[in-house]
């Protein structure tokens, strides 16, 4: 009890500062009436879009809360809400702090045509939607912890209906994490389809049809993709990543459990309470370690001088965190473990928890790299992209998806290699923990990947608003960092899925040690075979599900805006579009296609555990992490590389073809081809894997209870 009040101390704290920088960037000046107008017309497009989507949101969740209170066990569905309810509040607080954020740094870029000035407001505005990120998912797990008096291994619960028996502390631990994948897959999916519908027709409109500059205000569909920015790469990057940071703690406790109990039953005199209770505390202290490492490094950053080149200063406020969190972590692995009987797979004693945190966190920056090294400007897969645009949007799609496919290998070597390592120091704890080191500062990240749409925002205001040419200078170059920030946010929140679902897996198969039972995934049985190629399908089926509901919607979109520039005086600038209309066409068009692919991953692992029982199950998990993973890293670089390859050539880096010319019009169909990869389909495949093992481990005891075929 004392280490969750210690970590809960450190939330209240992180609370703190975060509200003082929403209240310190509210306080900024917004520019002139105009910027101020269409900023208010994104901000009450955003919350408007927010608060119909939780209308949906919310009646699903009280569904699914009264199925696990009366059936599986009778305080879960209250943890599963308080789980919803805290990945709705950073999208929310998140969303709101970034619509606040992006016209005062226009005006910010306005006031002092200084690019370190400016930068600071976007990254304020990033690090309340970061902080809050690591803060709230803290927060809530911290409550079930303490509400309910921390982990039993051998409490026995039951729902108000079923006798089924189960651990019910574990069971409050797992719903709460489910309760933030559901909130996370329909803002995903329902934020990815609103604004990249939105990008893809104003690109349609803008570039290709009407030949007009990119984020004008005649067409009516970009601000309707302001507003896509906040929805998505805000509102839901901060449910996804809040959804990856709960469930590799979760993972973690639930491996504590059985790493216990498998002891015990082995040996009685060795494993006492203590250890229990260390191997379920580490990951918290871990946790709010990564916190304190955050608050320090933006805080850095918000107090350092800033000058021309601000990439710098935001890659060392990510070094400064994760090195707090390393060293901090070496003291609470000492502190924890060092005076209790340890595992046989404890290899290196009271350090083995650390080392496989740190393999994590090594792991979590070296991806972050190699995925600037394939999407950025600055080096030379995205540059040879661009010289391919002068041979026509052929070569540029065909040479956009083999670097996609090359991206793909460096990242799941280290992945692997990182798992390998953690398991053999630390058993399938230190897999766990190494998940868990990797999203431990993972406040930083979500800040600096949150930088990027406010700053898109800012140069699309300064557009919009005609704004002075020098200001489009700087906000242009903070929108050249924000791509790479990220595409950067977007390997990570990959590589992290991609920890946090094995970790889920490796979970999954103890838990049936919980029960009293042994479950080891045969690979050479039909059942589990069968399960993995129906898991690899359904990844494939879930990414066309996407794509079609994107490019339908872009479609009806693109028709919409030319009804409207079709009017006399929107083209002449004379007479005003209609933007509510759009931004309404676009939240009805992604809220009515986010139903069915946001329920598949819910009732894919609960149908196939009912009817072909727990083999299967793991079978479909392994099946799907196994596409997935490489899958997600193919859309999100190569749609990171066709974006940042358009905008090398608009940055006149390519001699001899500028705006306009066939080379920048064969990389707009490049882009817009990637657009729906890396902000749809790519960050859309984390959560269905992740998702899919949450509803695995919450269902693990009924699947070994009730199935239709043995």
């Amino acid at each position: 009890m004392t280490a969750w009040l210690l970590v809960l101390c450190v939330v209240i704290v992180a609370l703190a500062y975060i509200f003082y920088n929403y209240f310190r960037v509210k306080r900024l000046k917004e520019g002139t009436a105009e910027m101020q107008e269409m900023a208010g017309i994104i901000r009450d497009g955003a919350s408007t879009f927010l608060k119909t989507e939780f209308k949906s949101i919310i009646l699903v969740m009280i569904i699914v809360a009264a199925i696990f209170s009366l059936f599986i066990e009778k305080t879960t569905g209250i943890t599963f809400l308080m789980g919803g309810a805290m990945s709705s509040i950073v999208c929310i607080l998140g969303m709101r702090s970034a619509t606040y954020a992006n016209v005062r740094t226009a005006n910010k870029a306005r006031e002092t045509l200084s690019i370190g000035e400016t930068v600071k407001v976007a990254l304020c505005g990033g690090s309340i939607s970061g902080l809050s990120v690591q803060a709230f998912g803290l927060l809530g797990l911290i409550l079930v912890l303490i509400i309910w008096n921390g982990i039993s291994h051998d409490a026995v619960g039951t729902g108000l209906i079923a006798n089924l028996e189960c651990n019910p502390t574990i069971m409050r631990v797992s719903t709460y994490s489910l309760g933030c994948s559901l909130v996370a897959m329909f803002n995903r999916v329902a934020g990815g389809n609103y604004t990249k519908a939105a990008d893809i027709s104003s690109d349609i409109l803008a570039k290709l049809r009407h030949d007009l500059p990119e984020d004008d205000s005649r067409v009516p569909n970009v601000i309707a993709d302001f507003i896509g920015d906040n929805v998505n790469d805000i509102a839901g990057n901060c449910s996804d990543l809040l959804e990856s940071f709960v469930a590799t703690m979760s993972a973690s406790i639930m491996i504590a459990v059985t790493l216990y109990q498998t002891a015990i039953h082995g040996n009685l005199e060795k494993i006492s309470d203590a250890t229990f209770n260390a191997t379920i505390t580490f990951p918290i202290i871990l946790a709010g370690c990564g916190l304190v490492g955050c608050v320090i490094g933006l805080g850095y950053a918000s107090v350092k001088k800033m000058g021309d080149n601000p990439a710098k200063e935001l890659d060392m406020s990510t070094w400064i965190s994760a090195g707090i969190t390393v060293v901090l972590g070496l003291i609470a692995s000492f502190v924890i473990f060092r005076n209790v009987d340890l595992y046989d797979e404890f290899v290196i004693g009271w350090a083995s928890p650390w080392v496989s945190a740190v393999l994590g966190i090594v792991s979590g920056i070296a991806i972050g790299s190699i995925t600037e090294h394939y999407t950025s400007t600055d080096y030379k897969p995205t540059q040879a992209l661009a010289e391919m645009a002068t041979e026509g949007s052929a070569f540029v799609i065909t040479k956009g998806d083999a670097i996609g496919s090359r991206s793909a290998l460096l990242p799941i070597l280290v992945i692997g290699l990182s798992l390998l390592i953690s398991g053999k120091l630390c058993g399938t704890y230190g897999i766990a923990i190494s998940a868990l080191g990797m999203l431990a500062f993972v406040g930083a990240t979500v800040s600096i990947d949150a930088f990027g749409p406010i700053a898109d925002n800012a140069g699309g205001l300064a557009e919009s608003c005609h704004l002075d040419a020098k200001v489009r200078v700087i906000t242009d170059k903070l929108d050249a960092v924000g791509n790479t920030t990220a595409a950067i946010g977007k390997g990570f929140a990959i590589g992290s899925a991609a920890f946090a679902t094995v970790s889920l897996i490796v979970a999954y198969v103890g838990n049936y040690t919980a029960i009293g039972e042994e479950l080891t995934l045969n690979f050479a049985s039909f059942i589990v075979v069968a399960g993995s190629l129906i898991g690899g399908a359904l990844v494939e089926y879930f990414s066309a599900v996407l794509t079609d509901n994107t490019i339908e919607s872009a479609k009806v979109m693109a028709d919409e805006g030319d009804k409207m520039l079709s009017i006399p005086g929107v083209l002449e600038g004379k007479v005003k579009p209609d933007y509510n209309k759009m931004i309404e066409t676009a939240a009805q068009e992604a809220l009515h296609r986010m139903v069915l692919p946001s329920l598949l991953a819910l009732l894919i692992p609960i149908v196939g555990g009912f009817v072909f029982g727990v083999q299967f199950v793991g079978g479909l998990l392994v099946g799907a992490t196994v596409v997935a993973i490489p899958r997600a890293i193919f859309m999100g670089n190569s749609g990171g590389a066709f974006d940042n390859a358009k905008k090398y050539i608009e940055g006149g880096f390519l001699k001899g073809h500028g705006k306009g010319s066939e080379a920048h019009k064969a990389s707009v169909v490049g882009d817009t081809v990637g657009d729906t990869r890396k902000d749809v389909v790519g960050v859309a495949l984390d959560i269905f894997i992740k998702m899919m093992s949450t509803v695995a481990n919450t269902l693990a005891t009924v699947f070994a209870h009730f199935t239709l075929f043995h």
